[in-house]
C-alpha cells in the first residue's frame, strides 16, 4: 500500500510517501512543492495543481492523508490555504484517491505522543522512524510525512479502515 501526506500550502506544500507491506514501512520519502515563486495565486494553485498531479501519477497512491484546517488570526490566510487545499482535494479526486483528514494536533499525537508537540520534535520523530536526516528539506515535507505516518498507524491498528 502507499500512501501519501500532504501539508497543504500556497507557496510551499509538502508530501511524504510511505509504502508499507502488512504492517510494515519498507519505503520513505518526502519533498516540497515550491511554487512561492509564482507571482500570483492564480498562477501558484495552477503549478501546484499540476505538479501534485505529476507526484501522483508518478507514485499512484493508494490512499491520501492530508492536513485539515486550523483556525488563525490571519483571515487572509485562512482564505489562501483554503483555495490551495481546494486544489489539492481536487488533483487527489481526479486521481481518484480515497481522502482522509487529519488535525495537526491528531498528527502531533500520532507521531510525537502529544499533541502539543513542536516542529523540532516531528522532525526529530519521523526522523528516527525513517532515518532521513535531510536537513535541507523544509519542514513541511516532514509535516507531510508525519500526516502519511498518522494515516498508516489508524489503518494498522484499525483493519476496518
Amino acid at each position: 500500500m502507499m500512501i501519501v501526506g500532504i501539508d497543504p500550502g500556497s507557496r510551499f506544500c509538502g508530501y511524504g510517501l510511505i509504502q508499507t507491506e502488512r504492517n510494515k514501512v519498507i519505503a520513505a520519502g518526502c519533498d516540497v512543492i515550491d511554487v512561492a515563486r509564482e507571482q500570483t495565486l492564480g498562477a501558484r494553485l495552477c503549478a501546484l495543481y499540476s505538479r501534485l498531479s505529476d507526484v501522483l501519477t508518478e507514485y499512484k497512491p493508494d490512499y491520501a492523508a492530508v492536513e485539515s484546517m486550523f483556525f488563525q488570526k490571519h483571515i487572509k490566510s485562512v482564505f489562501t490555504l483554503g483555495h490551495a487545499r481546494g486544489v489539492i482535494l481536487l488533483a487527489l479526486s481526479q486521481h481518484e484517491i480515497p481522502i482522509v483528514e487529519y488535525s495537526p494536533r491528531e498528527v502531533k499525537k500520532a507521531v510525537v505522543g502529544t499533541g502539543n508537540a513542536t516542529k523540532a520534535q516531528v522532525r526529530y520523530m519521523i526522523n528516527q522512524l525513517y532515518e532521513l536526516n535531510q536537513p535541507q528539506i523544509r519542514d513541511d515535507a516532514y509535516d507531510a510525512l508525519a500526516i502519511a505516518t498518522a494515516h498508516f498507524n489508524r489503518v494498522k491498528w484499525n483493519k476496518s479502515i
